[in-house]
């Protein structure tokens, strides 16, 4: 028996199992097989999603299937009343939630949920860096939330075109039901929950290391935020389950109006496929990682500078790979290492340097020599300092934990490093060191990305650069986006609709 693509099976009846090594054609003109492992794990009831893009069978539990149904239904019946919600109830609600987060009785809740999540991850050998709610990230979901509360009101009026007999207006609506899938960060709350500031509902995904803590929030602060404030509770709805799986199944549903994977890797980039082969308009960027170009005529201080502050924690729009220009080697590789010690200073473990095969010779020989300890999520692990690469490995993203990785390259120019970056980089952030203003203009014409500048990397994040809450940052890894930034923030989330004031009666065609 051979599935054709359109059978994803999201009805039980067309499948009730699966044999190993059944073929299944995906992409139109590729087959793959079912494995011994799927099969024995199919049950009836269960959904099977093809990767139109890679021939991924994700199975999907029927458990997971009914949380991501669940969530979306109430999403949807919430979207139906929020036309009649007002602005004075939507601040509201962004103030009940931050007081309630802010009372430290009804945190208390929340805070043991968080500890019994963070020793669990402890005990299966998972990071919890981002997992600690701590009291800065506290302050900083109670800020978020009270951002969004004063984000200034706009007219909803885009453009008006008078006719004389009649004017149209094209004003700004609501736009639908928003799903966010998220790494286990339970700040991620105050986030998501700014797509209800332009009158959308929202359905978030947590990961399973923070499920625990995703719901006590619900449970003490967010839900009785939503009653207060005379919100529908739908509004802002949690897929209560821990399998990745229920992720696949939320994004794969085709009620939504915008799916927001966060994060970076090869999982995100399933998830995006699962979402547009869905016909789900996506806001991700699959991989993370900055470049930045010490050019001919680079100030070799600024240029220490920017690599500094572009390694002072791993985030996406961390610094990942440098180029220098061969003419500057001299004097801007030794600023270089100087701006990458200093980070590995900050933070208080030792840096790790790659450098292309044939850059071997720019690097001073002890770098190579040394062995140390290279903090990482799973663990430090004693490593070379310093070790080489091949060209194709540029487009590795580091994931650092508190060691910074940086990948150094030598270009003949600067029009070099741009044709590494198109060809090599998650074509998301690029700096260019530079007195010349010819060349930047030239760069930033030929550089596929939606981030660019003269500085460090860092600054490539919504809340810093635009002073309004972010609820995401897409690069063009799948090509460049519509009509709006790589920045997706609550007020970019809508529609645009039209209409007709007609001032004379007898107006006709």
């Amino acid at each position: 028996m051979t599935l054709r693509p359109s059978v994803l099976l999201m009805d039980p009846s067309l499948l009730v199992r699966l044999e190993s090594g059944t073929p299944i054609v995906y992409g139109g003109d590729r087959v793959t097989y079912v494995d011994d492992e799927l099969a024995a794990a199919f049950q009836a009831g269960d959904a099977l999603i093809v990767v139109q893009s890679t021939g991924d069978l994700l199975r999907v539990p029927s458990a997971d299937r009914a949380a991501a149904r669940e969530a979306v239904d109430a999403a949807v019946g919430a979207f139906d009343q929020m036309g009649d919600v007002a602005d004075e109830q939507i601040d509201h609600f962004y103030a009940e939630f931050a007081a309630r987060l802010a009372d430290d009785a009804v945190f208390a809740p929340i805070e043991q949920a968080n500890a019994a999540d963070v020793e669990n991850a402890r005990q299966r050998g998972r990071s919890v860096t981002r997992l600690i709610l701590d009291d800065k990230m506290r302050r900083g979901m109670v800020e978020g939330l009270l951002g969004w509360r004063d984000v200034a009101a706009e007219s909803d009026i885009v453009n008006v075109i008078d006719h004389g007999q009649w004017r149209l207006e094209q004003f700004r609506d609501r736009l639908g039901v928003v799903a966010f899938v998220f790494e286990g960060r339970p700040n991620v709350f105050a986030d998501a929950c700014g797509v209800l500031r332009s009158g959308n509902t929202v359905v978030f995904r947590i990961g399973s290391d923070a499920l625990g803590t995703a719901r006590a929030i619900v449970e003490h602060a967010l839900n009785p935020a939503l009653k207060e404030a005379g919100l529908p509770v739908g509004a802002a709805a949690l897929v209560d389950a821990s399998s990745h799986a229920a992720g696949w199944a939320l994004f794969s549903d085709p009620r939504l109006a915008l799916a927001v994977a966060r994060g970076s890797g090869a999982a995100v980039r399933q998830l995006s496929a699962v979402a547009q082969q869905s016909g789900n308009a996506v806001s991700a960027h699959g991989t993370g990682g900055a470049w930045m170009i010490g050019s001919s005529t680079a100030d070799a201080h600024s240029f220490e500078r920017a690599v500094h502050r572009s390694l002072d924690r791993k985030v996406c729009n961390t610094l990942n790979v440098c180029c220098v220009t061969r003419d500057r080697v001299p004097d801007l590789v030794p600023a270089f290492l100087r701006g990458l010690e200093k980070a590995a200073a900050d933070r208080g473990a030792p840096a790790k340097l790659y450098v292309l095969e044939r850059d071997r010779e720019v690097i001073p020989a002890e770098w190579f020599d040394r062995m140390v300890l290279v903090a990482r999520a799973d663990g430090p692990s004693d490593e070379p300092q310093a070790e080489t690469l091949v060209e194709a490995q540029l487009g590795v993203e580091w994931e650092w934990e508190d060691s910074p990785e940086v990948t150094l390259a030598v270009v003949d120019d600067a029009d070099e490093a741009v044709d590494l970056f198109n060809r090599y980089s998650p074509q998301f952030v690029l700096a260019l060191i530079s007195e010349d203003d010819d060349e930047r203009q030239r760069v930033e014409r030929s550089a596929n990305a939606p981030f660019v500048g003269n500085g460090y990397t860092r600054w490539v994040d919504g809340q810093f650069a635009l002073g309004t809450p972010e609820l995401g940052l897409s690069n063009w890894e799948t090509g460049r986006l519509l009509a709006r930034s790589g920045v997706l923030s609550g007020s970019t989330i809508h529609t645009v609709r039209m209409r007709s004031i007609q001032v004379d009666p007898d107006l006709h065609r």
